[in-house]
């Protein structure tokens, strides 16, 4: 293989997608990234238009293409990274949704998961599945699209309807779609639908029952990386030319992937429109005992995989979205750093952003976003940095449970995604965990997850030790914060949460 080849990723995230060409250094080459709406026609829904999502990948395919002059029969395979959990269903016929998808952070599904937490069945799908009932999965969304959405139920019950999560449609899209696309996903989505069974690694037929969902519906599971290829582009497709299709994963077993933390015990958290941490935990699933998720970090053959244990929390990036559109208090994201950094303290409020309701470890579906302990006194610049330490607080409160579940003291964090770019933040993580955070070179670590699982099916990369090899440190934050200083502002953190879960249930303090 000459030293001009590249693999590709396509990155499909919450709010936008990124194509990413990268050399066997694991260097970028070329990349483009297009955001796409995000759709709140109701309270506490969250919805994306699959149509745009397809529309942005091929112009983002063709922009990174383009400013490089880039040969597309030089990319030797491409890896698919998505946004997990958000549920779509499509005639395969047409080729078109039969409705927006619903994305991961959208609570409609609550009535669902509460009649099957009602009827007694949160032991068995947290025994089979390794989740817990919760509106963030895709099994509940299903059954939702099927029970309100008359022309879906009509066109599953035909058989001319087929689910996947965003991976598998632009996989089927990318493959031909209504030209003998492949409905395919691999076992870290399946395993995030509340569908799959941990130990069987295919779909639990009781529980596809108890949802009323035809297995017929559901896309094959496949390894992560897959040496016997997915599909392949199309010549008339965005790429122009016909390129493997082979690797996939969920945005954060990627993520952890992308971080090189093969080894049971690393850990790695992400920071994008939620935050996310995942603990590899090897070859056997390990049931959390403090609210944590057991999950497949990735799957490299046939039938056998890596677990984790992951930490979600649903609006951490999104919060500072929020101060953006919503209330107009910041222009960019990274104006943030330097606001957040123009006060000694945020004042004396604290901000639990509980738009989702609360994910790890507390899986309140009734928590709502709450900003507590406001005076005359706080301005702006104190709810920009209530906000960043939020996702700190946030994100401590599952390194607890992680510790509470293994035993094991963590020694470091290694950190990625969008908002890991902000010094202030991850200097403040640091100080919140006491303990190191570190920040890799290349921090689309997601894209990087992806791409190693496709080269490594081509062989372009040739084992683990290749990628171990590739991945470097960029900074290294240590913490500076006094154990009594640490204690007592995560103290004012817990009572915090404590009014965002009383305020849901409506019993007001």
């Amino acid at each position: 293989m000459t030293d001009d080849r590249y693999i590709a990723s396509i990155d499909q995230g919450t709010t936008g997608t990124r194509f990413v060409v990268l050399n066997k250094e694991g260097a970028e080459v070329t990349s483009a990234y297009e955001e796409h709406k995000q759709i709140c026609p109701k309270p506490g829904w969250v919805e994306h238009d699959p149509m745009e999502i397809w529309e942005k990948t091929k112009r983002v395919i063709k922009r990174a293409i383009e400013k490089k002059n880039l040969d597309p029969k030089k990319i030797d395979a491409i890896g698919v990274a998505n946004q997990r959990e958000t549920t779509l269903i499509w005639d395969f016929r047409t080729g078109m949704p039969l409705c927006n998808a619903i994305v991961w952070q959208c609570t409609r599904t609550r009535d669902i998961c509460q009649k099957l937490i009602d009827r007694e069945l949160g032991g068995m799908i947290k025994d089979r599945t390794g989740l817990l009932i919760n509106t963030y999965f895709s099994g509940p969304k299903i059954k939702w699209i099927l029970d309100n959405i008359p022309k879906a139920k009509e066109k599953v019950q035909r058989g001319e309807a087929i689910f996947g999560n965003i991976d598998t449609w632009i996989i089927w899209k990318l493959t031909g779609g209504t030209r003998g696309g492949t409905h395919v996903t691999d076992y870290t989505n399946a395993s995030r639908t509340m569908l799959m069974n941990l130990k069987t690694l295919d779909w639990d037929d009781e529980i596809l029952e108890e949802l009323n969902i035809p297995q017929e519906m559901m896309p094959s599971i496949r390894p992560s990386s897959d040496r016997s290829i997915y599909g392949y582009t199309k010549r008339e497709g965005p790429l122009g030319a016909k390129i493997p299709i082979c690797g996939d994963l969920g945005d954060q077993q990627a993520a952890l992937f992308g971080q090189a933390c093969y080894h049971a015990g690393e850990v790695k958290n992400t920071y994008g429109t939620g935050n996310f941490m995942l603990v590899n935990t090897g070859s056997k699933p390990f049931s959390s005992k403090s609210g944590l998720l057991t999950t497949v970090a990735y799957g490299l053959e046939e039938g056998k995989v890596t677990y984790a244990l992951e930490g979600a929390i649903a609006i951490t990036g999104a919060a500072i979205q929020w101060l953006r559109d919503n209330l107009g208090l910041i222009k960019n994201a990274s104006d943030t750093e330097k606001i957040a950094a123009s006060v000694p303290d945020s004042g004396g409020i604290y901000f639990v952003p509980a738009f989702s309701g609360l994910f790890s470890p507390y899986w309140d579906m009734d928590a709502r976003g709450t900003i507590v302990g406001i005076t005359r006194f706080v301005r702006k610049e104190h709810l920009v940095r209530a906000t960043l330490e939020s996702i700190c607080y946030r994100t401590k409160d599952v390194a607890d449970a992680m510790i509470a579940d293994s035993g094991i003291r963590l020694t470091s964090l290694k950190v990625d995604g969008g908002a890991s770019k902000n010094n202030f933040l991850m200097q403040l993580q640091a100080d919140i965990l006491g303990i190191p955070c570190i920040r890799p070179s290349f921090e689309e670590t997601t894209a990087l997850g992806s791409a190693y699982c496709a080269g490594l099916a081509t062989g372009f990369w040739e084992n683990l030790k290749d990628l171990r090899d590739i991945c470097k440190t960029y900074r290294k934050f240590e913490p500076i914060w006094s154990e009594a200083k640490r204690e007592k502002e995560y103290a004012g953190w817990n009572k915090a949460v404590e009014c965002s879960r009383r305020w849901g249930k409506r019993s007001y303090i």
